[in-house]
């Protein structure tokens, strides 16, 4: 892709927007930075990129696109503002920042999706890949941007990245040589719409693979399952309750891997993994197909999977405080991911929820409580949303809250030695964070002082 003296608008600086105006700039691009937050919120971001010569357009969108040859989107940009919608009638190139990255990288893609376990699933797919010698960059959704390691990568790398619905949108030519799609539940339908667009955009991952491709499935997730149908790649499915002639499943208690005409291969015991719950054996079992079929010895991915702890964020036991212990699951971003959290413990949990209404329904989310959950602490904008449901089913152990600080010392409050209190939200962070690190981080911070209260 020549980028040198084109005319680029990269519209919205998040995570990967200043990565972004860096390769754009090494690249010989003419670059301009669009957002909808002002100058005084966008400080620090402006000063780590003073070095170059770009020009800003912030607290709105752009009057006039035409003067650009290519709109370069940050993923939380939803694809169909006005001015997107006037750049594509004037046949003007627009990609995402995947786009951007598997256009500029040498190296393969590796490229997972899913509504949950996308992260834990990438992070472990890498540290195999990486344990067994290989050239790895863990990139993407994860939090380092494709496109900062893009123009580093060589011929022979392996480009492990967690991808979201929001990145697939915006893809074109993008191809990975194994794409996986973990499991698909209602999430994001305040800028999906409805799931048939959901499930659209998480099918793209596989829109330009060939006969010589991958893509694994859960065959364990109907709505997942179903996608196998629509792509001409070679079909993996993974699963902790059937069997099948190929793939990554579970037999006598053993994470085992299968080829066709082949017997079956054990991996290890799933008694082996570090990582709790049958959410994340399904993470597991994802992890090793990818490997397995990416050219991955038994071996190796056997002795990963055994030394694997998780990721942050994700059922991350924090501290353990006059034997209550606090648990951090600020990645449970949906009723779906915080459901496998609860399920995944075998303790009474204080649980903590609440944040960003992205259209979800919590009907689910309180009828798994099953005894388990003793008292929910809410806060952010769906906490009442989350009472009310909870109360129509017949839960009304509930605490509202203004703050994390607060949450953190209603939960204590509640708890009583050998309970849990979990933090999984069900809902995005950024009605009141920047992003669920953000949150997670701050969660920690508040069980520090508490620590240091008592």
């Amino acid at each position: 892709m020549i980028l040198k003296d084109k005319r680029v608008l990269v519209v919205g600086l998040a995570t990967s927007g200043i990565p972004t105006v860096n390769t754009l700039i090494r690249q010989g691009a003419k670059v301009t930075v669009n957002d909808v937050k002002n100058e005084e919120q966008l400080h620090e971001i402006i000063s780590a990129l003073s070095m170059y010569d770009v020009r800003y357009i912030l607290g709105g969108h752009p009057e006039d696109v035409t003067q650009y040859d290519v709109l370069v989107l940050s993923p939380g940009v939803p694809t169909d503002l006005p001015f997107i919608h006037k750049a594509r009638e004037n046949g003007i190139l627009i990609v995402g920042e995947l786009e951007l990255a598997y256009r500029l990288c040498k190296g393969k893609f590796i490229a997972i999706t899913g509504t949950n376990g996308k992260t834990t699933t990438t992070a472990l797919t890498g540290e195999i890949f990486h344990n067994a010698e290989k050239e790895t960059y863990v990139v993407g959704n994860i939090g380092v941007a494709a496109i900062s390691k893009a123009l580093e990568a060589s011929k022979e790398a392996v480009m492990v990245t967690e991808v979201s619905s929001f990145q697939l949108e915006s893809i074109i030519d993008f191809k990975p040589h194994i794409a996986a799609i973990l499991n698909i539940t209602p999430d994001h339908l305040n800028r999906h719409k409805t799931m048939e667009n959901y499930i659209a955009a998480k099918a793209n991952i596989f829109k330009n693979q060939e006969a010589c491709d991958f893509v694994v499935l859960n065959a364990d997730n109907e709505e997942t399952y179903a996608l196998a149908s629509k792509t001409t790649s070679q079909v993996i499915p993974f699963s902790r309750k059937s069997s099948f002639d190929q793939g990554a499943f579970v037999v006598n208690g053993d994470i085992v891997v299968k080829e066709k005409g082949k017997g079956p291969m054990v991996v290890c015991s799933m008694k082996e993994l570090n990582i709790p719950g049958n959410h994340n054996l399904e993470n597991a079992l994802a992890a090793t197909a990818i490997a397995y079929w990416g050219g991955i010895d038994i071996q190796s991915i056997a002795n990963t999977l055994k030394s694997f702890k998780g990721v942050e964020h994700r059922t991350e036991i924090i501290a353990e405080i006059q034997g209550v212990c606090f648990i951090n699951d600020s990645k449970g971003t949906n009723p779906d991911a915080s459901i496998a959290a609860i399920k995944g413990m075998e303790t009474p949990i204080i649980l903590i929820a609440g944040g960003m209404d992205k259209g979800s329904e919590f009907d689910e989310l309180i009828e798994a409580f099953e005894g388990k959950v003793k008292h929910i602490i809410l806060l952010g904008e769906t906490a009442n949303k989350i009472k009310e449901t909870a109360e129509k089913l017949g839960f009304v152990s509930c605490t509202m809250v203004g703050s994390m600080e607060e949450a953190v010392k209603q939960a204590y409050k509640q708890s009583i030695k050998g309970d849990t209190v979990l933090l999984s939200p069900a809902c995005a962070s950024w009605d009141m964070y920047e992003s669920y690190e953000h949150r997670g981080r701050h969660f920690k911070d508040c069980v520090e002082s508490l620590r240091r209260s008592l």
